[in-house]
């Protein structure tokens, strides 16, 4: 089976990073946060994009 070693890399500190914070999501987004807020990288924002309705049709067909 084929392997990708920047996935499986991926993988493993996603693991690590999870496992630090007893699989706590809130905890690993306040750390990020925090991470971020002292960072000096530059951040970028952009609004969400909305989905294209073509030709004025529903996304699903109504009943």
């Amino acid at each position: 089976m084929w392997k990708d070693e920047i996935l499986e890399e991926i993988y493993r500190i996603r693991e690590e990073q999870a496992k630090a914070f007893n699989y706590d999501l809130q905890a690993i987004c306040d750390d990020l946060r925090q991470k971020q807020a002292v960072s000096s990288r530059q951040i970028i924002s952009q609004p969400l994009k909305q989905p294209s309705r073509q030709h004025g049709k529903p996304l699903h067909p109504t009943s």
